[in-house]
């Protein structure tokens, strides 16, 4: 069985048999031999391995219950992975689009299988205490966020992808509100103070190019043999905008080894268990590999920051609110509430 997918009782179900005669209309067979399974990891959106007319797929859908305006969007991610192909091999195509949200409760979608290892928040025993393979990690990670940027999204007929005008400034004021909305208790200070030192600090947009926004190690399917990447997945809050924004994103999920504890607990890339490289190193690898200009970094630094922090929050604000009783999502507040306190800390300038 793969390490990956989990066993049939841990798996969310869907209704199959909907799902079959939806297909079927549209020529395609789901086999139910083998079953389709859910894959491993991941709080929000859920994906299962299926098999239409004999071959692997992926059925991608939403999370369960009520969702955030604009959040876990399907068409949107299917209109990427319908394109972007052409432009990077490393992007599995979207095959099939089901705009129907009475089928399954939400609209879905169809996405090429690509087989290969995902390494989520712990390094893998067999690639443990190599700290060469952290290198090479590093590299890899680097290189593919630089190609994503580098995209002609004129080309690929995404040129009218979300709005670049003005992208910092909505992400500052927009953050800031939903910071406020999923707060724990007596941290009103500190959002205000992060919130204003963002309001005093914004750097005009720059040139606007393809953004994953949330690129990360474990969105990423790897040859086990060249640690190349496969394909970059989770496209579903993709758009255009500052891409140092997107850089940003990636290095909040970097860990340093001295990093207060709820970095270490968010265990989102295991970057200090894989020997990766510094913060301070990826930033300056981008900078040549992009040739962009690094100069105003400690802006979106803080922004993407910010924005974690708030995502923890907000996931931990379900579990308040008894919209999940997973015990996963119980410690998230306090984790959104400490990574927010270590993004006050690099605003002051005591951290980095």
């Amino acid at each position: 069985m793969p390490n990956d997918l989990r066993t049939a009782g841990e798996s969310v179900p869907l209704n199959w048999d909907a799902v079959r005669a939806y297909l079927a209309n549209h020529g395609l067979t789901l086999d139910s031999d083998p079953p389709p399974r859910q894959f491993a990891g991941g709080l929000a959106n859920l994906n299962y391995l299926i098999h239409l007319n004999g071959q692997p797929a992926v059925l991608r859908r939403p999370p369960m219950g009520e969702l955030p305006a604009g959040a876990y969007d399907m068409a949107r991610e299917f209109r990427i992975l319908s394109r972007l192909p052409d432009a990077l091999p490393f992007i599995a195509r979207g095959l099939h689009l089901c705009d129907d949200p009475t089928i399954i409760g939400q609209r879905f979608q169809i996405i090429e299988y690509r087989p290969g290892l995902v390494i989520r928040e712990h390094m893998p025993p067999e690639l443990a205490n190599r700290p060469e393979i952290g290198a090479r990690l590093s590299k890899m990670l680097l290189e593919t966020i630089v190609a994503i940027h580098a995209v002609d999204t004129k080309a690929v007929g995404l040129d009218d992808l979300g709005r670049p005008e003005g992208f910092l400034a909505r992400g500052v004021s927009g953050w800031r509100k939903r910071g406020l909305a999923a707060k724990e208790d007596g941290t009103d200070a500190l959002h205000r103070d992060v919130g204003a030192w963002l309001d005093r600090h914004i750097v005009p947009d720059g040139k606007p190019g393809l953004l994953h926004n949330d690129f990360k190690l474990n969105n990423i399917i790897i040859d086990p043999d060249t640690f190349a990447p496969r394909a970059v997945v989770d496209w579903d809050q993709g758009t255009r905008g500052d891409p140092l924004f997107d850089f940003a994103t990636l290095l909040s999920y970097w860990t340093h080894a001295d990093d207060p504890w709820a970095m270490h607990d968010m265990e989102q890339m295991p970057s200090v268990e894989g020997c990766f490289g510094a913060r301070q190193d990826a930033v300056a690898a981008y900078g040549r590999l992009s040739g962009r200009d690094m100069s105003d970094f400690l802006f979106y630094r803080v922004l993407a920051l910010y924005k974690l922090s708030v995502i923890f929050l907000q996931l931990g604000l379900r579990y308040r609110m008894g919209a999940t009783t997973e015990p996963r999502y119980a410690p998230l507040t306090g984790i959104g509430t400490g990574i927010l306190e270590f993004t006050h800390e690099i605003a002051q300038g005591r951290a980095f």
